[in-house]
């Protein structure tokens, strides 16, 4: 009855371990009860069973974490689990693409560095050069830079 405790424990521990690693990753209930479940095996064979059994028993603990680790890492499982789509989408700049230097309009959000605004009707993405902009202000659109809108506020 002892040594099926032991086992008992230890195939719990080991359960719990690999969900731990590969499904709830950080320290989680599972990962602290792998650790209790392991503890209490090794404790109980030295307490119960005597050292000789006590060590027999952390020596098959630790090979039983290991090896299903190693088993674990080499089956298809974790090919079974992993995302292999590739993302192919791109971001819609139509509307960047009709502005040009010298256009002029008006901030939408507020600039903080970034921001939105409206250039000659359409909604675009742009960087301040200027700093911080407030909603409302009119802009105009100084260069563009690898898609990157740069504008300054309009000087009257």
């Amino acid at each position: 009855m002892d040594i099926l405790i032991i086992i008992v424990l230890i195939v719990a521990a080991v359960i719990l371990f690999l969900v731990e690693l590969f499904v709830i990753p950080g320290i989680s209930i599972a990962g602290i009860l792998a650790g209790a479940c392991m503890i209490y095996a090794n404790y109980y064979a030295f307490a119960y069973l005597g050292t000789t059994a006590g060590f027999i028993t952390l020596g098959v603990s630790a090979i039983a974490c290991i090896g299903s680790l190693i088993l674990f890492m080499r089956s298809k499982t974790l090919d079974k689990v992993a995302l292999k789509k590739n993302i192919t989408s791109k971001v819609d700049r139509t509307a960047a693409d009709q502005v040009k230097v010298g256009d002029t309009g008006v901030a939408i959000t507020r600039l903080a560095l970034i921001g939105n605004a409206e250039i000659d009707g359409n909604i675009v993405e742009v960087k301040s050069m200027d700093g911080f902009l407030n909603e409302k202000t009119p802009i105009i659109v100084n260069r563009i830079t690898d898609g990157v809108i740069m504008v300054e506020k309009k000087k009257d």
